[in-house]
């Protein structure tokens, strides 16, 4: 199966990690509350659009291999369908 966002999701949580990284530095410096707030809503927020695309991309693959009628049962899609949005 192939994942044509990971590449783009593995970029985000990357650059994640970097403001993650430089959030700790932040408090380490006894710098602004504000700054740091400003820097986790980045963090935060880049994390949950990664998360997205990451199920999106599930879901869409999933509902794919149904309509082709591949061999995964409709209530298996459905289950797993069910179980993927539970994250979004």
């Amino acid at each position: 199966m192939a994942h044509t966002t990971h590449p783009d999701i593995l970029k985000r949580l990357q650059r994640a990690q970097g403001h993650l990284k430089s959030i700790l530095t932040m408090l380490e410096e006894g710098r602004g509350c504000i700054e740091i707030a400003q820097q986790l809503q980045a963090v935060e927020h880049a994390i949950g659009n990664a998360k997205k695309t990451l199920v999106h991309e599930h879901i869409d693959h999933c509902l794919e291999h149904s309509i082709r009628g591949e061999p995964v049962s409709t209530a298996e899609a459905i289950r797993e369908f069910k179980e993927i949005t539970k994250y979004l």
